[in-house]
């Protein structure tokens, strides 16, 4: 193997150099980072591509306009067979999300209706990555608004510092800095070509010397070895009859536990795909339920498992937009615009509602079909990353560049 073939095979592109790394997984480096002192402050993001119907998941049941346009897919209202958990007595929870309702009524989780991305495009492909880049409407950003954002972050960094879980760097992590990337599910487990000893020998000899590559290379072994060895242990676990659960909540604890051994991983980024309901959408039964619950199974076992840790972590779910609030002829909905962002964390004001509420009423309506946005995603970033990750004015400008509609009263989110 030369290094023309290896360049060629390891698809280095826009200055970013992909290695080996983690449980079948890689490093993607970039320029250094400086610093003085690690942060403890977390951030997690959870992104559900495909577009969630944020009318199943948030649900003005004490809205008129609802159950108009919703004849087979609507959820009961609360006390009823199948019936919505109450939020406020007039929005309330799809059933399948019992288990994130302790942290509603423990004050440490909260909801924006009406919320998502001003672009007007229902592109998947584009909205995505408008939320990725926090750019709506400028899909030539190159970097994504997380990796910006390690840069922000005071302190040593390592490749370990952002993890995103999949089989690829996402464009919300792409960037110039080192981000790793973990394997999901099962495949987790999988070895990598690397970790057979004729090839690592071959990659260490390659790659023996003092330059830049080189160096990437070693710190992605290092990487690698890091976190082989405290999956390895949680292996072992389940292999003594603790089997961790299927799908996200078992890499929710997988997760959880590196952020409570490695004071390094600092940020994470999980995509749930599988939320594109356009045929057979269900109510409190069906294709959305099922969908729901290992989402809200796994956001309670990474908030349980975090532990005393939970306290200085935050976490986002969205979705690149909501869905039609009309049901189509399929028993589905289609491409819509406003969706529901959500936050959780220890530090989170949560138990209540942020936001301005539109209704559903006709005139109200976006373009006669969507919930109107009245709350831009980046005003809730905004004080997560101001009053949580403590981001001074000039790196928020940063991470965050353009205008947009900031919201005064979304700052309570986050406690002072």
């Amino acid at each position: 193997m030369n290094r023309r073939h290896f360049l060629r095979n390891a698809a280095i592109g826009s200055a970013v150099l992909m290695l080996p790394f983690g449980q079948s997984g890689w490093v993607a480096r970039g320029a250094p980072l400086g610093g003085d002192s690690p942060s403890t402050r977390r951030l997690v993001v959870v992104f559900l591509r495909g577009a969630v119907d944020g009318l199943s998941v948030v649900v003005p049941y004490g809205d008129e306009g609802y159950y108009n346009a919703r004849r087979s897919i609507a959820l009961k209202p609360p006390g009823q067979p199948g019936g919505v958990l109450d939020l406020d007595g007039h929005f309330g929870v799809h059933p399948s999300l019992a288990s994130v309702m302790p942290f509603w009524k423990n004050g440490t989780l909260a909801f924006i209706p009406a919320c998502g991305s001003p672009d007007p495009t229902r592109s998947h492909f584009d909205a995505q990555i408008f939320m990725e880049t926090a750019t709506p409407g400028r899909s030539a950003t190159p970097d994504g608004w997380m990796n910006r954002l390690l840069a922000q972050i005071p302190g040593p960094h390592s490749a370990t510092q952002a993890i995103a879980f999949g089989s690829n760097v996402p464009r919300i992590l792409t960037g110039k800095l080192a981000v790793a990337n973990v394997a999901t599910g099962n495949a987790a487990g999988k070895p990598l070509p690397i970790d057979r000893p004729e090839v690592n020998e071959a990659f260490s000899r390659l790659y023996g010397g003092t330059d830049a590559m080189s160096l990437t290379f070693k710190e992605g072994q290092d990487s690698r070895k890091q976190v082989m060895t405290d999956l390895g242990a949680e292996m072992a676990a389940a292999d003594n009859g603790a089997p961790l659960p299927d799908g996200f909540p078992g890499d929710a604890a997988r997760l959880a536990k590196m952020m409570r051994q490695d004071p390094s991983v600092q940020m994470a980024f999980l995509a749930l795909g599988g939320w594109d309901t356009h045929v057979n959408q269900g109510n409190a039964q069906g294709q959305l339920a099922g969908r729901l619950k290992p989402l809200s199974d796994g956001l309670a076992v990474l908030a349980n498992n975090l532990g005393p840790i939970y306290k200085d972590t935050a976490i986002l779910v969205v979705s690149e937009f909501g869905r039609t609030v009309h049901e189509n002829g399929n028993g589905g909905t289609d491409h819509g615009h406003g969706n529901v962002m959500w936050v959780m964390g220890g530090d989170i004001a949560g138990g209540r509602l942020y936001g301005d509420w539109p209704t559903l009423a006709a005139d109200r309506l976006y373009q006669n079909r969507d919930v109107a946005i009245t709350t831009d995603f980046r005003a809730v970033l905004e004080p997560v990353l101001a009053r949580h990750l403590r981001l001074p004015d000039r790196a928020l400008d940063t991470v965050l560049p353009g205008a947009y509609s900031r919201s005064p009263g979304m700052d309570a989110i986050v406690r002072a």
